[in-house]
């Protein structure tokens, strides 16, 4: 094992919630330290934009983003558990679980945690205050809070998060709660014994929001509680199987997917598919529009930009926008190319899986051009 990593981020932070539990699950030691430490500033600038989390390993190596990360000590043989199946079917479930946990649960996230004052704003002005500027006097630390939260209640906006919209994101969120509450009732993660991709995904949003913020943390405990347990479970270094112990750290056997994950499936096909059909349109179109963008760029004025536009579609009967971010290409291209790598018989596994849960086209969506990510940034091949 490496000497102790420094993982820079923030309690309440859902990108950081799932390397954390990586971290944890992985016995990897690192040391936490607040975006607000004066030592962040360095380390932003390399790079390149304000973002989280990042790590800093031992000889000085600075790595951003979750994926990056994991992979990381995935390829040095440090994880304890390979967050990567190796069967098929399991393999590619888990990468579109991980893809919807990190991008399709911003809705709800971002909802509950900025549309409910009255139980969350005393308790999330505490929070971000000691993480962004922890060494601050209190006016200092209210004048963050105020900045951050006004950044981030705008942010809302661009995941289609709105007055007309929030009874749909309610509905939609208490039905994922409901689904993923039966899978955890027969087993203690997504796929058996021991965390995958899936699991660490669905960590960023249900922790690092949707379990610790008051309102939602309430509606978890009260409706879903096998999912509450899988959150502690998740930020523990021990398996925490529970009544599932003797089972041990294994996987279903037989790369099996039970019914209750392929309903998640189904309801990834449902609530989040039409989403990245919009978003890869909108981009081919914006770089059919753009062809002279310059490969190693994201043909943006601002390098660090995240997103190319704004991309209409339907969702839960609502016509809604969403930001366009050419990351979640870079997520999908991950997916499609382990999917390529696969033999005949495991693709063959994995078509049948997907187009029985209405996700196959998932398997097919693609940009003209491939995202790449170089110096911590995403942009065109």
């Amino acid at each position: 094992m490496p000497d102790s990593v420094r993982l820079y981020g923030m309690p309440g932070s859902l990108y950081t919630a799932k390397a954390r539990a990586y971290l944890r699950k992985q016995h990897i030691a690192f040391d936490e330290v607040p975006v607000g430490d004066p030592s962040f500033s360095a380390i932003g600038s390399q790079v390149g934009r304000w973002i989280i989390p990042v790590i800093e390993t031992d000889d000085g190596t600075i790595i951003q983003d979750n994926v990056d990360i994991i992979d990381h000590f995935e390829r040095a043989n440090l994880a304890r558990l390979s967050a990567y199946p190796e069967t098929p079917a399991h393999l590619i479930t888990t990468m579109i679980v991980e893809l919807f946990g990190g991008e399709g649960l911003l809705r709800p996230a971002m909802h509950y945690r900025w549309n409910f004052d009255e139980q969350n704003l005393a308790f999330l002005r505490r929070d971000f205050s000691a993480a962004l500027a922890p060494f601050a006097d209190e006016a200092a630390q209210d004048a963050s809070f105020a900045m951050s939260s006004g950044r981030m209640r705008k942010a809302t906006e661009s995941f289609g998060v709105a007055p007309q919209t929030h009874a749909a994101i309610e509905n939609s969120y208490a039905e994922f709660l409901s689904l993923l509450n039966d899978h955890l009732a027969t087993m203690p993660y997504l796929l058996g014994g021991k965390p995958t991709l899936g699991d660490y995904g669905l960590a960023g949003a249900l922790f690092g929001h949707l379990a610790r913020d008051p309102a939602p943390s309430i509606l978890m405990k009260t409706t879903a509680h096998h999912v509450w347990r899988w959150t502690e479970r998740m930020n523990a270094p021990e398996a925490t199987l529970d009544r599932f112990s003797g089972a041990g750290e294994t996987l279903v056997a037989d790369d099996a997917i039970p019914g209750t994950l392929l309903a998640i499936l189904a309801f990834v096909a449902k609530d989040f598919l039409p989403e990245l059909v919009a978003h890869v349109s909108f981009a081919n179109e914006w770089l059919a529009a753009n062809p002279d963008i310059k490969p190693g760029t994201n043909g943006l004025p601002k390098p660090g930009a995240r997103s190319i536009g704004f991309a209409p579609f339907e969702w839960r009967g609502h016509h809604i926008k969403t930001a366009v971010m050419p990351y979640r290409f870079w997520m999908l291209q991950r997916i499609q190319d382990r999917f390529a790598a696969l033999d005949e018989n495991g693709q063959t596994k994995v078509q049948t899986l997907l187009e029985r849960a209405g996700l196959g086209a998932i398997l097919r969506l693609a940009t003209v051009r491939r995202v790449e990510r170089r110096s911590s940034l995403e942009v065109w091949a």
